[in-house]
């Protein structure tokens, strides 16, 4: 276990603001520094791990698929797990259940985990700090 750990909540959904950016950038840096992280995804975050999410193209600039190459947010969730497991620190990714079932995105990437609002206490009363980072 790393000697700081760092709990955020986040409630934004994919691509609706620049808070879920500035979130994973702050995740990717606790990680470098070799923190232990828990995200706790709550109200319309529990879709950035949806795994049905899929890339697009744009016809607007004329770009296919390929040339497009638009990110899902499911894959930066990713990669930000596997460089927790690199660097040797742990990335705990947690959805609220009850989020999910309203906004029907249970089918999520592997290493993100269904919990409840009381895990965000948990890791809140766990760790060295804790970010909410809100909505509107």
């Amino acid at each position: 276990m790393a000697e700081k750990s760092l709990t955020f909540c986040l409630m934004d959904p994919p691509y609706e603001s620049s808070n879920t950016a500035t979130a994973f950038r702050m995740i990717e840096a606790a990680v470098a520094k070799g923190h232990d992280v828990t995200v706790f995804a709550y109200e319309g975050a529990v879709a950035l791990s949806f795994a049905k999410q899929a890339q697009h193209p744009n016809a607007v600039h004329g770009r296919s698929l390929e040339e497009e190459n638009h990110p899902t947010t499911k894959d930066w969730v990713a990669a930000l797990i596997q460089k927790a497991e690199q660097a040797g620190t742990k990335l705990e990714w947690i959805n609220c259940g009850l989020c999910v079932d309203e906004r029907g995105v249970g089918e999520v990437i592997p290493g993100v985990k269904r919990g409840s609002p009381g895990d965000m206490l948990k890791a809140a009363d766990a760790s060295t700090n804790s970010l909410v980072i809100a909505a509107k």
